[in-house]
Order: structure tokens, then sequence, then C-alpha cells
């Protein structure tokens, strides 16, 4: 007689979203906790911005910043990153009055603003490479692709996150988990937002104006 091992429950048909609400202990926040996260990226970001103000003018007889940047392409990208931080807002107010489908629809706008951004970010790179004003050129130049591709990388895991909470919400409706991780996701998106306008100015605008 062969041995039938046990087949655990859910490996059947594995899920990647927790199937059952289940309770927080009392004093439990995940909204403080994802504070402080916030708080240490503010840190990482903050070196980033020190580490191009300091880096900035070193250019090692390369290419500058004003030679560079195609600032109205990046006014473009900038407001890419803003109508996605409105259609987002947009999404909690539509979450807050328990709109499904208008939820979805917002995030999906949220989504495709975002994938705009990082689209014309990728381009910027591959043009300034091509340009032979990779990150390896200038001290200036690794300070650049370090500040703004550390960002590209949060948009990039932001998007990842907004199509899996699309995907629970349309499987699971808009519970109360899934409205407290939409309140978590709107904390950062519009975290990116504000050190993406930090960006803009200190590292473009100022940067061309010089």
């Amino acid at each position: 007689m062969s041995e039938q091992t046990a087949t655990p429950p859910g490996a059947e048909n594995p899920v990647f979203y927790d199937v059952e609400d289940h309770p927080h202990p009392p004093g439990a926040s995940t909204m403080l906790g994802f504070w402080l996260y916030l708080m240490s990226d503010c840190l990482i970001f903050a070196m980033l911005f020190a580490a191009y103000g300091v880096y900035g003018g070193s250019t090692a007889g390369g290419p500058t910043a004003k030679e560079l940047f195609d600032l109205p392409l990046v006014a473009v990208n900038t407001a890419m990153l803003l109508f996605s931080s409105i259609t987002y807002g947009f999404a909690m107010i539509a979450t807050d009055e328990k709109k499904q489908g208008a939820t979805l629809a917002w995030l999906a706008l949220t989504g495709l603003f975002g994938a705009a951004f990082i689209g014309i970010e990728l381009y910027e790179f591959s043009h300034l490479i091509h340009e032979g004003a990779g990150p390896t050129r200038s001290a200036f130049l690794s300070a650049f692709f370090t500040l703004v591709g550390t960002h590209g990388l949060h948009v990039t895991s932001g998007l990842i996150w907004l199509a899996v909470l699309m995907v629970q919400v349309a499987r699971r409706g808009l519970i109360a988990d899934n409205v407290r991780r939409l309140q978590c996701l709107s904390l950062f998106w519009h975290f990116l937002d504000v050190i993406w306008i930090g960006v803009f100015t200190f590292v473009y605008l100022m940067g061309v104006l010089r």
C-alpha cells in the first residue's frame, strides 16, 4: 500500500492575497509602522540629495547639467507624476464612497500616468548614455543617476504594488484590509511626488539655470 501525504491547505489553489480578514492586537497600527518606513526613506533621499549637492559640480571636464538636461521633456514627465497623484486622490474619494468600479478605474489611470513617467525617464537615461554621459563619466553624473534612478525604482515598486492591490480589490472588494492598504500606498505615492518636486527643482531646474 502506497503512503499518501497530506496536502497542505491552499496548496491546490495558491493565492497571493489574504483569504480571510485577521484581527490585529489592541494598539497595533499599520499606518504608524508605514509612517516609520517613510521616515527611513526620507533619510535615504536626504543622503542622496546631499551627495548630489556635493558632487553636482564635479563634471571632470565633461558635460554639465545645462548641456545635458532637456527641461521641456522633464516638465512633461513631472506633469505625468503630478497627474498620477491627482487621480490617486480621486481613487481614495471613490474608496470612501464605496464605489469599487470607480476606485479601480482611477487606480488604472494612476498606473498609466506612472508607467508614462517611468517610460520617459528610461528614455532620458538611454539618451544620456548614448551621448556618452553615463553614470561613470563623472561624479556629477554618478550622483544624478543614483538619485533619479532610486526615485524611479520606488515608482516602479509603487506600480507593482498598485497592480497587486487592483487584483485584491477586484476579487474581494473594498473590505477594511484593502482600504488600509490603499491608504498606505496613497502615502507612498504622494511621498514620491513630493520627492520628485525636490528633484525637479534642485537637480533639473537649478542645473539648467547655473
